[in-house]
Order: structure tokens, then sequence, then C-alpha cells
């Protein structure tokens, strides 16, 4: 499928934004480690949260989907089942590595956990060397530390230091860590995307979960033989998501509101109000509303180790403002579900754009940018990345792999379509 995009002078009016995928995820999971019945309010139903929550029906868990606004969940306790084959979680990166740590702390039997072929490309072996050290069965079954991975429990608790090139890795021993008989000490070596660790204590706070963590999310105590416990729980809205629209109206003559936004969730990525408004954007934020209003901006130099999927909006934001934009000290862009410092180069290239890659980010010049045939390489937030630079440039944009969007923001063409976008699926 591609999408077509034609220049577009200005966006106009209120949309609202869906549920967040790492909060979805995260309630996906902890509800089915519950024995007994949860609520998810307005959670985000795209291919990466219906991939966590095929997972968790595989090792036993009830989940009723009908009510795309209230999926009730009834969990598998401490007593997952064995699934009938391999687990297939497609483009889910965070459900593999965050079920992987599950079914290392629960699972007495063999679990093949694996995925489509960009999650055959992400790296698994710290996490697997730290299933391992605590006591649990995991390996590459390829041998080249990526899925499909096999991984047996039980383990048992104790120490370990994990790489933090993502995130998802401590993540993933943080939620498994209570499950286990001991106390599990957690050291993280270079954490990178540190709000999204936060987010992950944020939710062991929530559950009543005893765990320590130091000031710099470096190292972590868990208490071992602890229960998560059932819940009703609304899902904030995805800023991860919010950041297109946002950026969008940052580079055109607009006036954008965007709902259900919480100013003070823990996602790490409610950053970008402070990206735009460095740069001279208009943003006000009230009572759950953002408005944004498209000016003139000026180039700075950000650093976006924490918030690693704004990237590829701000490489084209980049493009719009005056002088120099440099993005810095984010060399896990290159380990998603593309190398998104090389791909955000090579297909902004395309349409004109005067951009340059460093090992851990890009530099950006404002540039004047011209419709081309452009590659979505099958990753979600590239394909919505380069639909923006498509309102700006003159003429006719094609970005190729669109369905990719359905990963997070199965909504995005026909919200930008309602604010004015010159969008069309083709």
């Amino acid at each position: 499928m591609k999408l077509v995009v034609g220049k577009t002078e200005s966006l106009k009016g209120t949309i609202q934004i869906p549920g967040s995928k790492s909060h979805t995820i995260r309630a996906v999971i902890i509800a089915s480690l519950t024995e007994e019945e949860s609520v998810l309010l307005n959670p985000l139903a795209s291919e990466d949260t219906l991939a966590s929550v095929h997972g968790c029906r595989a090792l036993g868990a009830i989940i009723n989907t009908d009510d795309p606004k209230k999926w009730l969940i009834s969990g598998f306790g401490r007593n997952p089942k064995k699934p009938e084959g391999p687990i297939d979680l497609k483009n889910s990166g965070t459900s593999l590595r965050l079920l992987s740590g599950i079914v290392a702390a629960l699972c007495d039997f063999e679990v093949e956990l694996d995925g489509d072929e960009s999650l055959r490309t992400r790296p698994m072996q710290p996490l697997l060397k730290s299933l391992n050290e605590l006591g649990a069965e995991a390996m590459s079954l390829k041998n080249n530390g990526c899925c499909p991975v096999r991984i047996k429990g039980k383990m048992a608790g104790g120490k370990t230091q994990v790489n933090g090139i993502t995130s998802q890795f401590a993540s993933s021993l943080l939620l498994a860590a209570p499950l286990l008989p001991e106390d599990t000490a957690i050291t993280v070596a270079k954490p990178n995307e540190i709000p999204y660790i936060q987010m992950t204590l944020h939710w062991l706070r929530e559950q009543g979960i005893r765990a320590e963590a130091s000031a710099d999310s470096t190292s972590f105590r868990v208490f071992g033989n602890q229960q998560f416990r059932p819940f009703e729980k609304n899902i904030p809205a995805d800023w991860s998501s919010a950041a297109f629209p946002l950026v969008g109206a940052a580079i055109t003559s607009s006036d954008v509101t965007l709902q259900n936004l919480d100013i003070s969730d823990v996602q790490g990525d409610r950053a970008i109000i402070e990206y735009l408004k460095k740069m001279g954007a208009s943003v006000t934020a009230e009572k759950g509303e953002i408005r944004i209003r498209g000016k003139g901006l000026q180039g700075v130099t950000l650093d976006i180790n924490s918030t690693p999927d704004a990237l590829p909006a701000l490489a084209v934001l980049g493009c719009f403002a005056e002088g120099t934009t440099t993005l810095v000290n984010v060399p896990q862009a290159r380990i998603k579900e593309t190398d998104r410092i090389t791909v955000m180069a090579e297909e902004l290239s395309k349409l004109g754009a005067d951009i340059k890659e460093r090992d851990e980010g890009l530099i950006i010049h404002k540039s004047r940018l011209t419709g081309n045939k452009v590659r979505g390489h099958g990753d979600h937030r590239i394909v919505m990345a380069l639909s923006l630079a498509g309102l700006i440039a003159e003429g006719r944009t094609e970005i190729t792999n669109a369905e990719a969007i359905n990963v997070t923001f199965p909504g995005y063409v026909e919200l930008m379509k309602s604010l004015g976008a010159k969008f069309e699926l083709v």
C-alpha cells in the first residue's frame, strides 16, 4: 500500500490521540499475571498491542477485546499454560522482550518466541544472558543473538547486569523479578530511554510491588515472592503518536488542538512539547488539550536519548527550521524496526534535504523539499515522518509500506485528513 501526499498549506481542527502503546502492552501483561479480571479502558488496538494480547492468550490469559474501549482480561497468574506452538509476536519488540522475562520466571516448559523479518533483526542476547544468570535456560535458536528464542524457566533470583542499549531489557527483568522466589539485584550498563524504565517502575508502584531504584536508574533491587493484582485503569494517550500531528502543525500555517493528552504522564515522549518550544513553536497546554500554531522555527541541538521514537519526526522538523538542527545521543535509534538514522538520512535526501548522519544522530539544515518516491521500509514511524515531509514538499510524494502505520497508529491517515492534510492511500 502507498500513501500519496500533496503539499498542504495549513492544518486546522481538533483531534483525539489514541491510547499509549507502551502503557497498553504493560497493562495487558500485568493483567495476565493476576488471577482475577482486570479492565483496560481506552486501550490502543494496534498490531503491536494485539501481538501482546496474542502472546498472553497463548500462555493462558482470557482476553476479551470485543469492545474497543474496554478490554477484559482474566489472567493466568503464576500458572501459565504451555503454548501449542511458537508464539508469533509480529513486529513488537516490546512484547517480545517483556514476555521473555515472564516466560523465564514462570514456565517450567520450553516456550519459543518469534516474530516477523524485522523483529528477527533486533538484539536479544543481552537479555538472554541475564535470564540465564538468574536461573533460566534461554537461547537464540539461530545463534545470532536474535529471535526466534527458546526459553525455559524458572528463574530463582540473584544478581545480573544487563546492557542498557534498549530500555526493554531492564523493563523485562523488572516485571519478572517480583515473581521469583528470591530477591533480584539488577544493574543496567549505560541505560538509554530511561523514561521507559521509569514507566515500568510506575506500574510496579501502582501494583504495590516492593522495589528499590537508584536515582540514575542504573541499579535496582526487587523483592521476590510478590503477586500482581487485578486493576481497572484508563490508558493514557500516546505522546509518541502525538508527535506526528504536532510536527505537522508546526511546519505548516496551522492551528491544531490535540485532546486526550496528559502532560503529567510518565511517558518520556511528552518532551516533544519542550523540543517544539525550544525551536520557537507556539504551544499551549491546559485541561488535557495541547494547542499548536505553526510559525517559523529555529534550528537547535536536541539530546533525544530519552525519546528515540521522536527522531524521524524531528528530522523532518529540522528541514523546516532556519539554520541547523542537530539530533544527538540517540544510538539506539539504529536498532529499532529499522536503522532510523540511516533510513531518515537516505529518504529525506531523495526529497532534497541537506541532511547528514552522525554515529548517534543527525545534522539537518533548512531545506527546500521536492516530492518524490520514497520507501517506508516497513517502519511505521518512518512512514508517518515521511508523510510530514510530503506536507511541505513541492509536488507529490509517494511513500511505500504505508500499511506499517497500523503497528501503532491505525487511525493516523484519517485523523490527518480531518485536519486538511492531502493524504491518499493507494
